[in-house]
């Protein structure tokens, strides 16, 4: 029998195919949009980019997501290398979301104890050991995150879409659970068994990492069986019979269905997502240290807003399908609109909105604009309303001090109390010749007494900017 083949996007049987199941989806009378050809839906946004086996694609896998068939379950997983998500996970979590919305069971799974021996695909050398207690930390935050983009969704995104249709169920899982509780020998008698050495020496993965000059651990060789368990555990305990991954785990899908076929004899399927590179073509992600984090500790609203608003007109359409659920023709209509009045933004505008909106719900929507506010058009009025954290987020870099108000403090007090300007005449001067300004005013007399709600915000904050990009955060006590 002749080995499963996988069938990817942009290949002239893959174009073909989505062209099949589109037209099915218009012949077929009345059924809910979200429900009809996910397959399909998914393929025109350029979300699902290879599926495996291919025959799946062409057979099994459409008939499995027919509307009114049984829900199906479908998992992916994410290890816990970091204690967040970053932009780079996004696209699987959106996969996820997609098979939500038409009424199917997902399943987030965390790699608590696959995070320990480190993923080797695409990747030149060996990870840093990763600790039982920080794993354990680590999975506890992914698992925080992913609740949180799962809870955002449903409450921001599916009312207006849902209708009467059914949200398909999550569940969070950690594969330490099993995995940590796993004997050695039970496993390599069992997993082992099934597993053919041959097919996992042909990996590019593992074929890249022998023939360098570190070599490859027997931890990392041993990563792909551990994640095809997960797999086949995941279908024994919740009937799971897809999984979802970037486009650089295809290898370990393959591994996964080798085992779950083999030990069940039932038909499972792998469906990967696109990887999201930088604009040198690097993949983002922690091991890159590009990482644009889902965490507001690590990456603010208004950072992750502007990683999306900063896109350029080559990307910006591809993402608006890829990271939204905006229809195909709203997003068509945008670009037309853009073509006439680029200078608006207004496609980058959309998508920065959406992604942040999933990602930290209204109210870190808002917070990222009022920072834009503050920061590209020196908005006082949105200066003021900002909280103390939105302050120092956004002036991430800035030196920050507390101080407390006396009795007839002037600007020059002001700047000596901040370290803002060296002591004596150089440091009046730097004030007198217009180089310091106090919220977005600039200020020319060194002797000016503060006033509350001109030079301190009724926020109990003073943004002190000394020449064109060095700002200071003042922050008053008991005004």
């Amino acid at each position: 029998m002749a080995a499963p083949t996988v069938l990817r996007a942009g290949s002239r049987r893959a174009a073909g195919l989505w062209r099949g199941l589109s037209r099915r989806l218009h012949q077929q009378p009345q059924r809910a949009p979200a429900a009809q050809g996910l397959l399909a839906a998914q393929g025109e946004r350029g979300l699902f980019q290879e599926v495996f086996p291919a025959r799946g694609a062409e057979e099994g896998l459409p008939a499995l997501l027919e509307p009114g068939q049984p829900p199906q379950t479908v998992y992916c997983g994410f290890d816990a290398t970091a204690d967040s998500l970053h932009v780079g996970h996004l696209l699987a979590v959106l996969g996820l979301l997609h098979f939500q919305r038409a009424g199917h069971n997902v399943i987030a799974l965390v790699g608590g104890a696959t995070a320990r021996l480190g993923d080797p695909s695409g990747r030149a050398k060996e990870r840093e050991p990763l600790s039982e207690e920080l794993a354990r930390e680590h999975a506890l935050g992914l698992r925080e995150g992913l609740r949180r983009l799962f809870d955002n969704h449903r409450l921001l995104f599916w009312p207006a879409a849902g209708g009467a249709r059914r949200l398909g169920e999550v569940m969070l899982q950690d594969n330490a659970w099993w995995l940590g509780r796993e004997p050695v020998l039970g496993f390599l008698c069992g997993v082992g068994g099934r597993l053919r050495m041959g097919t996992l020496l042909s990996r590019q993965s593992c074929q890249a990492r022998l023939r360098s000059a570190e070599g490859m651990s027997l931890a990392e060789f041993l990563y792909p069986a551990l994640q095809a368990y997960d797999f086949l555990h995941l279908h024994r305990h919740h009937g799971c019979r897809i999984q979802l991954g970037g486009a650089d785990q295809m290898g370990n899908i393959m591994s996964g269905y080798e085992l779950v076929t083999k030990v069940t004899g039932e038909d499972v399927f792998g469906i990967t997502v696109p990887l999201i590179t930088s604009t040198t073509g690097d993949k983002l992600g922690k091991s890159a240290g590009n990482a644009v984090w889902l965490n507001r500790d690590k990456t603010s609203p208004f950072e992750l807003y502007q990683f999306f608003v900063r896109q350029p007109d080559s990307t910006v359409e591809r993402y608006l399908k890829l990271f939204t659920f905006l229809p195909l023709p709203e997003i068509e209509h945008m670009m037309e609109m853009h073509a006439k009045e680029p200078e608006k933004w207004g496609p980058q505008k959309r998508l920065a909105a959406e992604v942040t909106k999933l990602v930290h719900g209204k109210e870190g929507l808002e917070s990222a604009k009022r920072c834009t506010k503050a920061l590209y058009y020196s908005n006082v009025e949105a200066l003021e309303a900002m909280s103390d954290q939105e302050v120092q987020e956004l002036f991430r870099e800035a030196p920050f001090a507390e101080l407390m108000l006396e009795p007839g403090m002037s600007v020059l007090d002001l700047c000596h109390k901040a370290n803002a300007i060296p002591d004596g005449p150089s440091g009046y001067r730097k004030i007198t010749d217009g180089g310091v300004s106090i919220n977005y005013i600039q200020v020319t007399n060194p002797e000016t007494v503060l006033v509350i709600g001109q030079h301190i915000l009724k926020n109990g904050v003073s943004l002190l900017k000394i020449g064109k990009k060095n700002f200071y955060i003042i922050k008053w006590l008991q005004l």
